[in-house]
């Protein structure tokens, strides 16, 4: 497929139980080996508290910006094929631990609402574990409502996040 045809996705990807920053890296490396998978860039470690459900251990958060040939339904599939390879199961309660959470947050400029994706992602302009990542990433960006990323972190009054480590996606590979 012609690079024209490629579209620019974000992703949000976060981690609580193991090693999240081992698995958040493990999930890039897979993302960044994927042949539908170009240009991966992605930002900063964050660490956050838990939203939802308290008692759990605070999560590792990054987002991933990359260019891909898949369409929004094929590359949600693919996320959440990823997501299970790296040992997430889905039952237990809905906001609590987890191994790995890989979340389509945008994907180029398209607005989707149907019963199995919504985009841009629901949740991610009232969640700061997304929005520093992204910000890092795209700190000029304009959403597809016209809000502008900044004005949206500077309002967010979510959880409080933290700077944790850079991470790496080897360019070699």
């Amino acid at each position: 497929m012609p690079d024209s045809e490629r579209v620019l996705a974000w992703i949000g990807l976060g981690a609580n139980l193991g090693d999240p920053a081992q698995t958040i890296q493990a999930a890039l490396d897979q993302l960044h080996g994927h042949p539908d998978v170009h240009a991966l860039v992605v930002s900063s470690l964050y660490r956050s508290e838990p939203v939802g459900y308290d008692a759990q251990p605070d999560f590792l958060n990054a987002v991933a910006r990359f260019e891909t040939d898949l369409k929004p339904l094929a590359l949600l599939e693919m996320l959440l094929d990823l997501e299970s390879a790296l040992g997430r199961t889905r039952s237990g309660l809905r906001f609590g631990p987890r191994v790995i959470d890989l979340d389509l947050l945008l994907y180029g400029d398209a607005t989707i609402e149907s019963a199995r994706l919504s985009i841009p992602h629901p949740r991610m302009l009232v969640r700061r574990f997304v929005l520093e990542p992204l910000a890092e990433l795209e700190g000029d960006m304009i959403f597809p409502d016209g809000s502008r990323l900044l004005s949206v972190v500077r309002r967010c009054k979510d959880q409080r996040v933290s700077q944790e480590a850079v991470l790496s996606v080897d360019p070699t590979m």
